[in-house]
């Protein structure tokens, strides 16, 4: 009988290996692989995955903290796309680009705010109204777009499409990882 209790005792505690192993099952913690799997639903995979990664805090993040960490990355990608446009309002000539121009870093403000509230509404899991200001904030940097081609004689400056495009793809992957939690 004492040769057989080392045995029933690793039986009994054989079902515990997995969950220590894994850091529990608390939900706090990512599982090995949750943002490939996470970037995995998106349309942006590589991009989505290099986003996410580029976070020191996606490590222990769940779902919920990565599209947290999405929308935080899409905020600074705004912030920094206004103060762009209004560099290159200061620094234009013409007062048609100049007028344009800051019409444009307004609406990339405009994006920020309204990614800011997205949190808002994350953080007291109201998904369908991050979900629509996570859209709206996509939407504003192509009135930018439209103004430039209202104003044929005045060109859009590559940079700034390249931005425009970079916070589209930015919000969508925000969208499609606040679409998996509910």
């Amino acid at each position: 009988m004492t040769s057989a209790l080392p045995f029933l005792v690793f039986l009994l505690l054989l079902p515990l290996f997995p969950l220590s192993l894994s850091g529990g099952t608390s939900g706090r913690t990512a599982a090995p692989g949750l943002i490939q799997k996470t970037c995995n639903e998106t349309t942006y995979y590589d991009l989505c995955v290099s986003s996410l990664r580029s976070d020191p805090h996606s490590r222990k993040a769940d779902v919920k903290g990565l599209s947290t960490i999405a929308i935080n990355i899409a905020i600074s990608n705004a912030t920094n796309t206004s103060s762009f446009a209004a560099a290159l309002a200061h620094n234009a000539t013409d007062a048609s680009l100049v007028d344009v121009l800051r019409a444009c870093a307004t609406k990339y403000a405009n994006a920020r705010e309204a990614l800011q509230w997205s949190l808002d509404a994350l953080s007291t899991e109201s998904y369908d109204y991050a979900f629509v200001h996570v859209s709206a904030a996509a939407e504003y940097p192509n009135v930018c777009r439209v103004l430039f081609r209202q104003n044929p004689r005045l060109a859009y400056p590559a940079a700034l499409a390249r931005r425009e495009e970079d916070l589209e793809r930015l919000c969508t992957i925000a969208l499609e990882i606040i679409s998996l939690l509910g």
